[in-house]
């Protein structure tokens, strides 16, 4: 069992959702349910309701982005997540693209480290939705808002992201979001990357677009340059910062003031000492390099040096 996974167990287990008391049969025999409304980004409730073959059962959380919902697939008889566009995105056509394109780029990865994509379909009123695979966990932006993570914890999970981007890099494409809340970690110490609704292929990004999380965009993303997978790899080294320190590298109260420390501000320099935490803050200097050419040249560079690192660092107890 690996450090993460027991720490996962020791820590977290008990905060997970448990909900194994469903009746199946139930569900099986639950009455379709016209699907023509659109679903909301709040609490409405819509548990009972069926959309295609899917029982929705709760809402799991809502962004600015979309909703999603856990779902029971009464076709297969397994749970499933629902994403949808959020209300005020549902008729915006640039919106429904990008959850399309989401939908076609991560079902195109098959990667442990990636969030499975079973489909994507439409309710009868037109909605897209997507149905996922239902992981049971948390995510990274709850763990490290719980605390900050084991060392051990913080280097494993961001080897395993590396490796998911590695496998999108690898398809011609970038991610562009990577934080926090777009990594889910399975009570089984699995981390799964999400939300690829920014991605694009690297061959195709452009000039002026600023899409993206401030506090974890690249330099050549506040400016709106075209980026390339480096960028990802910048996402990451903020990720991984904020893990092992539990603050992000870029603080400023408002968004100009840490898009200046992105583009000119070094971040704190970390608290813990250590060889292996000294070690680890070169690796995420490595990241967070201004320039993209002194960054790594391939997240799998990366991978290679978490995993050297990984060995030096003593496992939790």
């Amino acid at each position: 069992m690996s450090s993460t996974t027991k720490y996962l167990h020791a820590v977290l287990k008990n905060g997970f959702d448990q909900d194994h008391s469903i009746d199946k049969r139930e569900m099986l025999h639950a009455p379709a349910a016209d699907d023509s409304y659109t679903l909301r980004a709040h609490s409405e409730r819509v548990a009972g309701q069926t959309l295609a073959e899917y029982e929705v059962l709760s809402l799991l959380g809502s962004g600015g982005m979309g909703v999603v919902y856990k779902a029971f697939d009464v076709r297969l008889e397994r749970m499933v997540a629902l994403k949808f566009l959020s209300h005020d995105l549902g008729l915006d056509d640039e919106a429904v693209a990008r959850f399309v394109q989401e939908a076609k780029v991560a079902s195109a990865l098959d990667h442990p480290n990636v969030a499975t994509i079973y489909e994507l379909n439409y309710t009868s009123a037109g909605h897209p939705f997507i149905a996922m695979a239902y992981y049971q966990g948390e995510s990274l932006e709850k763990m490290i808002a719980r605390e900050v993570l084991p060392v051990e914890v913080a280097i494993d999970l961001a080897k395993q992201i590396g490796c998911g981007l590695s496998e999108a890099h690898a398809n011609g494409f970038v991610h562009r979001d990577i934080k926090p809340a777009n990594i889910m970690v399975t009570v089984d110490g699995i981390a799964k990357i999400l939300d690829f609704g920014l991605a694009m292929e690297i061959s195709l990004t452009e000039m002026g677009c600023r899409m993206g999380t401030t506090p974890y965009m690249s330099p050549e993303q506040t400016r709106g340059e075209a980026v390339d997978h480096r960028t990802d790899i910048w996402s990451l080294g903020a990720v991984l910062y904020e893990m092992v320190t539990g603050e992000r590298p870029f603080r400023g109260d408002r968004k100009p003031a840490i898009v200046y420390e992105i583009l000119c501000v070094d971040p704190p320099p970390f608290s813990t000492p250590g060889l292996a935490t000294l070690d680890l803050e070169h690796v995420v200097s490595m990241c967070l390099e201004k320039e993209k050419e002194l960054r790594y040249p391939a997240v799998s560079d990366l991978v290679s040096d978490l995993e050297h690192l990984q060995h030096r660092v003593r496992p939790a107890s």
